[in-house]
């Protein structure tokens, strides 16, 4: 029987391995979270996918016919300047559907954490330092996720090596710490456990399942796509986001190093180009976030193959380790 790796994230959230599906746009749909959340897992079903907040309690019920595990929901702030109207509202349905679970990002979680706490929600902020880790700290959420430099999508800009970020997050921080960006198997996985994350939080090695509902156009150009093969747009404006190198990154690097503004260079990238990519399979006509984890991934698997290929390759691994102790 394999070893359930019962951590206080596990116990937090009531799942059995503490594997974590991060949310991504335009992907992260029912079908997705809830493979996640039947091989043992939680993934984290994005709002921002969605036109209005109807919507997105349209996908909550539809969830609810495929599993009766835990799932989340990601709330991301990055679109909104200002009192973020729109998130709140997709916090209302949130709470009024009994999600156990909420994944924040882009800017502090603050303006939500109301709502949340009184809706008995536990809330898991990612970001990609340890400084904004201790102020989410002492807002009161419940956890934090770390992003490592060779994450994929938003890395920040300290440009900090998960295996220096992530032992440092868990010596400082008081909450649980999740593992994100750079693992997609046992090693990975093995790892940030033993640097003393609760948890791991996965984008790109569940994107190139079978589940995932982007083209498979898309999937075949990421199982190409090597560790080198990832390049940062968008450097310039200080939002630095990694993705493949494809025509359009090269495109957006080329303005970006002539000095463009603000408008021309998310013009070049912006306006839905990343849905309509995923859905045509056209590869080089959007950013397609994307982490150097994909070096690592060969093939397109189902979710429950690589969640239950991790947990075994981690318990292959403890064996090894613990004969390495053995007198």
């Amino acid at each position: 029987m394999a070893k359930k790796f019962k951590t206080k994230i596990t116990e937090m959230l009531g799942i059995e391995y503490p594997i974590l599906s991060g949310g991504m746009q335009w992907l992260s749909r029912a079908e997705l979270v809830a493979a996640v959340a039947n091989a043992g897992g939680l993934g984290f079903m994005t709002a921002e996918s969605f036109d209005t907040p109807e919507d997105l309690r349209q996908e909550i019920k539809k969830i609810r016919t495929l599993t009766d595990k835990p799932f989340g929901v990601n709330l991301s702030m990055v679109p909104e300047f200002g009192e973020p109207e729109r998130t709140l509202q997709f916090c209302d349905v949130v709470c009024e559907e009994g999600v156990r679970v909420v994944e924040t990002a882009g800017r502090s979680p603050k303006p939500l954490m109301p709502k949340l706490k009184e809706g008995g929600v536990k809330v898991i902020h990612k970001l990609t330092s340890v400084r904004h880790a201790l102020s989410a700290q002492r807002l009161g959420v419940d956890a934090v996720t770390l992003i490592g430099y060779g994450s994929g999508g938003h890395i920040g800009n300290d440009d900090v090596a998960s295996f220096i970020l992530i032992p440092k997050a868990a010596a400082t921080l008081d909450i649980p710490v999740i593992a994100g960006g750079g693992i997609c198997n046992g090693r990975g996985f093995l790892g940030a456990l033993a640097m003393g994350a609760e948890a791991v939080l996965m984008g790109t090695a569940f994107m190139m399942t079978r589940e995932c509902p982007v083209h498979e156009n898309i999937k075949t150009r990421l199982v190409e796509t090597e560790e080198t093969g990832t390049t940062l747009l968008l450097k310039t404006l200080e939002n630095p986001i990694r993705c493949i190198k494809n025509k359009l990154a090269a495109e957006c690097l080329a303005i970006e190093e002539k000095g463009a503004s603000f408008e021309e260079v998310i013009t070049a990238v912006a306006g839905g180009k990343g849905q309509v990519a995923y859905n045509s399979g056209d590869a080089d006509a959007a950013p397609i976030a994307c982490g150097q984890v994909a070096g690592l991934v060969n093939e397109i698997k189902s979710v429950k193959e690589v969640i239950d290929e991790i947990v075994g390759e981690a318990e292959q691994l403890l064996t090894r380790l613990n004969r390495l102790t053995a007198a």
